[in-house]
């Protein structure tokens, strides 16, 4: 013969508690998937700046001759429109990579490790040791960081 067990009655109370425990454990699941697509979207803008990153290093060679353009073009031509117009696209280069974070890295008179290297060290007499000479290649940083120090000659 089977024994009938009496189950016990659910009180107002205990289906309360039931429902304060399922609406805690539904908060937490959500506060997690929040946490979740915050950090996703973290990882994600980290991966476009990465890749921003290679684009801009692909793009510096062509400013690069653009520079190097510019430097050993004569006076006197640098006033002709087809020139001018050349030299424009240079800009515009430029103003694409200010629009990306990229900053140019000012060369000043002392050398400093952390932006430039020095590719040539020349000795001068009457002038102190570290002191630049010349800029070989410009260099840039992307929001902040170092993207390509700058390439310089400079005094032993």
């Amino acid at each position: 013969m089977t024994e009938h067990k009496k189950e016990k009655e659910l009180t107002p109370e205990d289906f309360k508690k039931q429902a304060e425990e399922y609406l805690a454990g539904w908060q937490r699941a959500r506060a997690d998937l929040l946490n979740y697509k915050k950090e996703e979207m973290e990882r994600f803008e980290q991966i476009l700046k990465f890749a921003g990153e290679e684009f801009v290093l692909k793009v510096l060679p062509i400013l690069d001759n653009f520079n190097l353009i510019e430097k050993k073009l004569p006076e006197e031509l640098k006033e002709e429109e087809n020139v001018k117009g050349i030299l424009q696209l240079k800009i515009q280069i430029e103003d694409f990579l200010k629009s990306q974070g990229v900053e140019e890295i000012k060369c000043e008179e002392k050398f400093d490790p952390n932006f430039q290297e020095a590719v040539e060290t020349i000795e001068k007499e009457g002038i102190e040791s570290g002191t630049i000479l010349e800029e070989v290649q410009k260099g840039y940083t992307i929001n902040g960081r170092i993207l390509r120090p700058a390439k310089v000659k400079v005094t032993k």
